[in-house]
C-alpha cells in the first residue's frame, strides 16, 4: 500500500494519495493545488489514477481537480449539494485574491453510503454536511482511517460562516456519523495534523463529552 498525505496550496489543504502496488491503481483525495507535484508522485510510484475524490467544493480542495483529470483521465467525484459552491469559484478566488481555477461539473455524484476507492482499499462515503452542504467524509474501514475533509480537525471543527455552512448541522454530522466510528480510527483532516476519533471524542472542546 502507498499512502501519502501532504499539504498543497496557500491554505495548506491536505491532499492524499492512496495506491495499491499490486494493481498499480490509485485514488487522489482533495487535489486543491500543486497538481504537477501530485502527478509526479503518481508517476514515481507507477500508479494509474482511477478516481479523484473531493470532500467538498471549496477552492483549496477542488481547485486542481480538473487539471489532474486532464493529465490522467480519471473521473472527478463530488457530492451534488456542493454544485452551487463549484459555480462560485470566481467569488471564492476573490476571497483569497487569486485567479480562479478552471472547474467543471463532476463526473459522478458522491452519495451517502456509496463505496468508492480501490478494490483492496474501499471507502464508504459518509455525508457529513455542516461545513458545506455537500461535505463528505470517506471511511476506509480496512485501514481504520477516515478522511474527514474540513468537518473535523484535531481539537476543532470546520468553520460554518461561509456559504452553505451550518453550525448545528456540523455538530450533528460529527456526533452521529464520525463519532460512531471506532476510537482507534485515524482521522486525516482537511488541514493540520492527523488525530483519532477517540482523541476527538475525549478532547475536542466543540463536542459534548461521550
Amino acid at each position: 500500500m502507498i499512502l501519502e498525505t501532504f499539504p498543497v496550496g496557500s491554505l495548506q489543504c491536505n491532499c492524499t494519495i492512496l495506491g495499491d502496488e499490486s494493481t498499480g491503481e490509485a485514488i487522489v483525495i482533495d487535489p486543491g493545488d500543486e497538481i504537477a507535484r501530485i502527478h509526479q508522485r503518481l508517476i514515481e510510484h507507477g500508479l494509474k489514477l482511477k478516481q479523484i475524490l473531493i470532500t467538498h467544493a471549496h477552492i483549496d480542495h477542488v481547485g486542481g481537480a480538473l487539471r489532474l483529470k486532464r493529465l490522467t483521465g480519471a473521473p472527478i467525484l463530488l457530492n451534488e449539494n456542493d454544485l452551487p459552491l463549484l459555480q462560485m469559484m470566481g467569488t471564492q478566488a476573490a476571497w483569497l485574491g487569486i485567479a480562479p481555477p478552471e472547474t467543471a461539473p463532476p463526473d459522478e455524484n458522491l452519495t451517502d453510503g456509496q463505496q468508492v476507492g480501490l478494490f483492496s482499499f474501499p471507502a464508504k462515503v459518509l455525508h457529513t454536511p455542516g461545513h458545506t452542504q455537500g461535505s463528505v467524509s470517506l471511511h476506509f474501514a480496512p485501514l481504520k482511517m477516515v478522511i474527514a475533509g474540513d468537518t473535523l480537525f484535531a481539537g476543532s471543527i470546520g468553520r460554518t460562516d461561509l456559504p452553505g455552512g451550518n453550525f448545528d448541522q456540523i455538530i450533528e454530522s460529527i456526533e452521529t456519523r464520525l463519532l460512531a466510528l471506532p476510537d482507534e480510527t485515524r482521522v486525516i483532516p482537511g488541514h493540520g495534523p492527523v488525530t483519532s476519533i477517540g482523541m476527538e471524542r475525549r478532547k475536542n472542546p466543540f463536542l459534548r463529552p461521550h
